[in-house]
């Protein structure tokens, strides 16, 4: 059995006077992908903004590997993000855009540290198929390799947890297919934690290990994808979650055929 990596015991968060976590707790394992899933405004990407430390919650805490790390600033979290937008800097190359948030840091200015971080970035974007982009401006990219390369930059920092926020929802179907088997093969690979954020039924229940499907602030169900579609916790996962994971399969499925 998996150790748990991360607890959040009661998060609370309020903005303009309305409740956006009312209380959320759940655990994540070590190596697990872990979606959590809802519609917009449910609070989803709140969890994960205060998770990384770019938002302060009202109450409640976060213990990462035994230690809390509710008031740690975000860069000493050992978390890594992968935004919907990509956030490259656009005026870098694909391979000084992997290799920056490195090679900013003091101990990282010596010519052998610079070297070792150049040969661990080509060896990343080896591995994710994008050897012959590295010389490229992001904006002479598609939508996916851009992502790749988002990817790839935060893999370069070794996080422990990696969080995704709705990372695919700008791309078309094939890409986003291509992207979800790379995420899986990256998890398995390099053995990291993720916690996905989306509001796509297929997307989830295609990747995940557990999803916590999330309405209004709360948390509705945190379970694996069989036991939400045998035993859905009410109505609204029914409805939310499996006939609109039908819909999205349906429509799915007259992709491939096409």
């Amino acid at each position: 059995m998996p150790n748990t990596k991360l607890i959040v015991k009661d998060l609370e968060m309020v903005f303009d006077g309305v409740c956006t976590l009312n209380k959320v707790s759940f655990n994540v394992l070590d190596g697990e992908f872990l979606s959590i899933l809802g519609p917009s405004g449910c609070g989803k990407t709140t969890i994960l903004r205060i998770l990384i430390g770019l938002l302060k919650a009202k109450g409640g805490n976060i213990t990462k590997d035994g230690n809390d790390i509710t008031n740690v600033p975000s860069h000493a979290r050992g978390m890594g993000i992968v935004f919907q937008n990509y956030a490259l800097f656009e005026n870098m190359t694909v391979i000084q855009n992997v290799e920056y948030a490195l090679k900013i840091r003091k101990e990282n200015k010596n010519k052998e540290a610079k070297q070792k971080i150049r040969e661990r970035a080509i060896k990343l974007l080896n591995d994710m198929g994008l050897s012959e982009h590295m010389d490229k401006l992001p904006t002479m990219l598609s939508g996916g390799q851009q992502q790749r390369v988002a990817i790839a930059r935060t893999l370069i920092l070794n996080p422990d947890i990696i969080l995704f926020d709705e990372p695919m929802s700008a791309l078309d179907v094939a890409t986003r297919i291509s992207l979800r088997k790379e995420l899986k093969r990256i998890q398995k690979e390099f053995g990291t934690t993720m916690i996905y954020i989306t509001h796509d039924q297929e997307e989830a229940f295609a990747m995940s290990d557990r999803i916590m499907v999330m309405k209004e602030a709360n948390i509705v169900q945190l379970d694996t994808p069989e036991n939400i579609i045998d035993n859905p916790a009410n109505d609204y996962v029914r409805e939310f979650v499996l006939d609109n994971l039908q819909s999205k399969i349906d429509s799915l499925m007259k992709f491939v055929k096409a």
